[in-house]
């Protein structure tokens, strides 16, 4: 497929691999399901691709681009299709909160997401999720299985574990090499992730939870009784008390058993923390 005239060199150090596959930015726009009304930010929209085809369908969208070497045939491509506001500053600092309440409501984001970044985005997005209503991106393969994969498999990790507490992942479509520029070495998957109403779990700590999930897969091989001695004094007493098999690893629990095992850690720690009132002190 020809590129669009003049389009600006890719920067390596961003990772950007344009999608210049028209019929693709289309069908990715379709399944996404926005419509007028919704307020659609896009990620990384580079030379517009999905700009346009976001445009068409909705008539307003809120781009984030840090290319400013972009931004003139941005705005070329996508005049008169409706109205497009972009902010050129780097995605992880965006305050998706305050974007929503400055835009009244809820987002839907749409975003080819650069390969260099993705894991760190869309836990910036997860960690922001009250103000997303869904996204609908893509990812590296590898990425996107990692996202939807189940307890035991090779894929399922430290990224998997927060992503399915809080949304539901769904695979939409495969994209190949060729409707990339530059054309990348990986294969391509859309995925799309809407926020639950209710999570999988309870965490009480979600920090917390966050600490025990990327400890238990900081290093995969080791049993849980190991991999989690940095967090407690005994966790064989905590594993056990969890109702979990100390010699299993980490991707073999379910995300209720990181929950409850967050949990126990929780309560154990406050109790520690918060100190009992004898009725002589009370005096």
């Amino acid at each position: 497929m020809p590129l669009p005239p003049r389009l600006p060199a890719t920067k390596k150090k961003w990772g950007q691999h344009f999608l210049i596959d028209d019929t693709i930015a289309r069908t990715i726009v379709t399944a996404s399901g926005v419509k007028p009304g919704d307020r659609v930010v896009e990620i990384g929209p580079g030379p517009g691709a999905l700009t346009t085809w976001l445009l068409r369908t909705t008539g307003e969208v809120w781009a984030v681009e840090l290319d400013g070497d972009l931004l003139p045939h941005l705005q070329q491509r996508t005049a008169g299709l409706g109205t497009l506001h972009i902010q050129q500053r780097d995605i992880l600092q965006v305050d998706f909160h305050q974007l929503a309440q400055q835009l009244g409501g809820e987002l839907c984001i749409v975003a080819n997401l650069p390969y260099n970044i993705s894991t760190p985005l869309l836990m910036h997005c997860i960690e922001q999720r009250s103000a997303i209503s869904r996204m609908t991106v893509m990812v590296q393969t590898e990425v996107a299985e990692r996202l939807a994969a189940t307890p035991g498999t090779k894929a399922y990790g430290a990224l998997t574990i927060p992503c399915q507490l809080w949304m539901s992942v769904e695979t939409l479509l495969h994209v190949p090499p060729t409707a990339f520029h530059p054309p990348p070495k990986v294969q391509s998957t859309v995925i799309q992730l809407v926020r639950r109403t209710t999570p999988l779990a309870t965490p009480h700590d979600p920090a917390l939870f966050m600490q025990v999930v990327r400890a238990a897969f900081g290093q995969r091989r080791k049993i849980l009784a190991n991999a989690l001695g940095t967090l407690h004094h005994a966790p064989r007493s905590w594993l056990t008390q969890a109702h979990i098999d100390p010699q299993r690893r980490g991707e073999t629990l379910s995300v209720a058993e990181f929950a409850n095992l967050t949990n126990l850690l929780a309560t154990e720690r406050l109790r520690i923390d918060t100190p009992s009132t004898s009725p002589q002190d009370a005096c």
